[in-house]
């Protein structure tokens, strides 16, 4: 797997997402995909995949307020898929 610049991050409060997917088509990097887990209403979560800027787009789709969106300072790489 090659490592990719990361310039942010999300931190996605999974036990409010519903499954919406709202947040899939809205992602200008297209680092968010709908995974197999899911939380305890059984709802299908995204998976955030290296490449995040912090722009914020989810966050702002997203109708139950299931993202917090992180911007580094600095770039750094990454690798794989976070939570």
């Amino acid at each position: 797997m090659s490592s990719v610049a990361t310039r942010g991050t999300v931190v996605i409060a999974e036990e409010r997402c519903k499954g919406c997917e709202l947040c899939i088509p809205a992602c200008p990097p297209q680092v968010l995909r709908m995974g197999e887990r899911r939380n305890a209403i059984g709802a299908r979560l995204p998976d955030l995949i290296a490449g995040c800027t912090g722009c914020g787009a989810c966050l702002l789709v997203c109708p139950d307020f299931c993202f917090e969106v992180y911007k580094y300072d600095e770039p750094v790489l990454a690798t794989g898929a976070a939570r």
